[in-house]
């Protein structure tokens, strides 16, 4: 884990980092209940209906408004809207779980959400068809191993150089996720 020793201010603005299907969302969530402050998923402003992505600016717009909020937790990894959210993040958490631990929970939630067509955001829905995909912009599991080097090799790197302000943590594993919360409450960061 990186980052040790205690925050001197309360922290309200956290963002959170991972490969699709590390756990993001639903430590997002854990955290946004604990602080009491609202949780933004970059991926239900971002695919519109139809998974139609929303334009640079207008996203830009959308996270610039979130992240001008006196608390917050953002959970999503856009290079488009990193800056912004950044700049104001005291905190910036990266689950860098092993591969094969993302993959074997993301195919979890793939086929549960296919079967049973859930929405995500907008009216969007996970299908059969694109998990057995070769395009990675269609196929989640696909997508998730090619990049899940990133969180190891790269965004904790770009998090200090890019927000020397904020505390950056990396989270290797499950257990240490699920404890994130409590000691992000007593400050033991």
């Amino acid at each position: 884990m990186t980052g040790a020793g205690p925050m001197a201010t309360p922290v309200t603005r956290i963002a959170v980092h991972g490969a699709s299907g590390s756990g993001k969302t639903t430590l997002a969530a854990a955290l946004a209940t604990r602080l009491g402050v609202a949780r933004t998923e970059l991926d239900g402003l971002y695919h519109q209906p139809g998974w139609t992505q929303l334009p640079t600016d207008e996203f830009r717009s959308a996270v610039a408004e979130v992240v001008d909020g006196p608390g917050w937790v953002v959970d999503g990894n856009y290079r488009q809207v990193r800056d912004l959210v950044w700049a104001r993040a005291q905190v910036i958490v990266v689950l860098d779980l092993s591969r094969w631990r993302v993959i074997g929970q993301l195919l979890k939630r793939t086929v549960t959400r296919s079967a049973v067509r859930a929405e995500l955001w907008n009216g969007n829905r996970e299908s059969f068809r694109n998990l057995f995909s070769t395009d990675a912009d269609k196929n989640v599991v696909l997508w998730s191993w090619r990049t899940h080097h990133r969180y190891h090799d790269e965004i904790p790197d770009e998090a200090r150089a890019g927000a020397p302000h904020a505390r950056v943590v990396v989270l290797r594993d499950r257990a240490a996720s699920a404890a994130f919360p409590d000691r992000v409450l007593r400050g033991d960061l």
